[in-house]
């Protein structure tokens, strides 16, 4: 018998025997801990055809067959998994006579705002200035809710962001920010599989062992085989029994220890293949790169979704981000106009003109396309089990959008959806109205103009195509508190997020009425409605 052998096998059963009788309660104890809880966010740019995104039921179970004749079609068969929250608004929205939050821009402030509930600095308070240095460029004075949850939950403090399709955002676009005034941007798609699989794709090739290690061989691999090599010696019947015993306890602890789901195999099981990784094209404006197929059905979208949940799968980040660009031209859908200009419903961002011809069914386009990749990016992180449960289930996977109705910039009646109850945290299978209840709360009036695809003059100043600023206006804020108790943040006696503190959360950002983001940060800091939303939790 080699000595190698020995040491690593006899020796192993050898040094556990006095604690094996230990080893149901190390059963039961492994059995006892929780999985981990993990937050996905997809956030797309300018809304939706609202009339179409929402179930006709805003409050009570949902059903396949209420999906099926929305927007979330692709949804259906999760109906069951689903949390549809209605009746929440975000904050600092943009309106021609400054109402209800900065003169920053419709855009800036929308996405400067969304996850930071923070006004921009500079301010402005002259909506129609457009002057450079006045205005741009604008950014938060927070950070984002990314960054909040990964101060306490995540490797280096920092949440694993991917801007899908490989863009840079600016601060007209961006809706991450480690800092007051400090944008962040994510990774592309090769720096986060190589950060994920240990692979250099900057390499042609790799040397052998470091493809083992990719896969997911570890040291308590080779002391299994050599483990089951001893077992085939001759040796007592107790010895047999002692070496049975620490097989398994290498088993249960290899388990528990060792993330096996980052290796190359899990990696193949998602379509993320090496070759296909590194023929990722540059994105540009004039390269439809989301829609470019991979096979017949997965494309370039598909692939950031599902490395988003590998780094999932494998714990490599419990706070994960899927950014989707902006003013994006999705050529690969039949789109003749990029997306910024066409959720105008014209061929250019004014305010004001003439009809795009077929303008709301090339936006139906976009959106069932973004329902398509939320649908697959679902079905991914439920075909992985964690024990009883599935990916999906330890997971709150949420679709985010900018606003409600691109032409309207209106922010409240927000078009969200929940994937997943995060450990049992939330209700799933329905649609709640947060605000009051309500079993009809409407769905906005996105085709009011130019459904008809003939020319015809619109001004969106008046925002007729969004939802009656009266309603549907209960705080984003509550929601983030939510996720954040969800995956166990923590918050300070104040109830705002601290590290090291011991309290749930209540309050997160600076203000939690869009009136109170008129004239930027003049006004002190007020958290009117403290607390989540009662209403979704299971």
């Amino acid at each position: 018998m080699h000595r190698r052998t020995f040491l690593r096998g006899l020796g192993g059963a050898v040094v556990a025997a006095p604690f094996l009788e230990s080893l149901g309660n190390r059963r039961a104890r492994a059995q006892s801990v929780a999985p981990p809880r993990r937050l996905i966010a997809m956030f797309t740019h300018y809304g939706c055809l609202t009339n179409r995104f929402f179930p006709k039921k805003s409050h009570g179970q949902l059903s396949a067959e209420q999906l099926r004749a929305t927007t979330l079609a692709p949804l259906a068969p999760f109906a069951g998994q689903l949390l549809l929250p209605r009746g929440i608004r975000a904050m600092n929205e943009w309106t021609a006579e400054l109402s209800r939050g900065q003169g920053n821009g419709q855009h800036e402030q929308a996405s400067g705002s969304y996850f930071t509930c923070q006004p921009l600095r500079p301010n402005s308070d002259t909506p129609f200035d457009f002057t450079p240095n006045t205005r741009f460029p604008p950014s938060p004075i927070g950070p984002s809710l990314d960054h909040v949850m990964a101060q306490q939950l995540s490797p280096k403090q920092i949440p694993f962001l991917l801007s899908v399709g490989g863009f840079r955002d600016s601060k007209r676009s961006a809706v991450s920010y480690s800092a007051a005034e400090t944008l962040f941007n994510g990774s592309n798609l090769t720096q986060a599989y190589s950060a994920l699989t240990n692979l250099d794709m900057t390499s042609p090739t790799m040397s052998p062992d470091s493809y083992q290690a990719a896969r997911g061989r570890s040291i308590i691999d080779l002391v299994r085989n050599d483990l089951d090599t001893l077992a085939r010696q001759d040796m007592s019947e107790s010895d047999h029994l002692k070496l049975a015993a620490w097989k398994e306890l290498l088993h249960e602890t290899g388990s528990a220890l060792t993330p096996r789901q980052c290796s190359l195999d899990n990696s193949a099981r998602l379509r993320l293949e090496d070759g296909t990784i590194r023929a990722v094209r540059p994105a540009d404006n004039t390269t439809d790169s989301l829609t470019y197929p991979v096979t017949v059905d997965y494309d370039m979208a598909d692939m950031y979704s599902h490395v988003a949940v590998l780094a999932a799968a494998c714990n490599a980040n419990p706070v994960i981000v899927l950014k989707y660009p902006p003013n994006f031209l999705f050529s690969g859908l039949g789109v003749t106009m990029e997306s910024h200009n066409l959720s105008h419903r014209l061929d250019n961002a004014g305010l004001s003109g003439t009809c795009l011809p077929d303008a709301i069914e090339m936006i139906s386009r976009i959106d069932a396309f973004y329902a398509r990749k939320f649908a697959n990016l679902v079905a991914q992180l439920q075909q992985f089990t964690e024990g009883e449960q599935t990916l999906l289930d330890n997971t709150a996977a949420v679709w985010f959008q900018e606003m409600s109705d691109g032409a309207a910039h209106n922010l409240n009646n927000l078009p969200i959806v929940q994937a997943g109850s995060c450990g049992g945290y939330f209700k799933t299978g329905f649609s709640i109205n947060v605000e009051d209840g309500s079993p009809d709360l409407t769905p906005g009036n996105s085709e009011l103009l130019c459904q008809s695809g003939e020319p015809e003059t619109i001004n969106l100043v008046s925002q007729s195509t969004g939802t009656d600023p009266a309603l549907a206006n209960a705080p984003i804020n509550k929601y983030f508190c939510n996720l954040m108790n969800a995956l166990g943040v923590k918050a300070g006696v104040d109830g705002f997020p601290l590290a090291g503190g011991q309290a749930e959360v209540t309050r997160f950002g600076r203000y939690d009425r869009t009136e109170d983001f008129i004239h930027g940060d003049l006004n002190p800091p007020m958290i009117h409605d403290p607390g989540e939303f009662s209403a979704l939790r299971a």
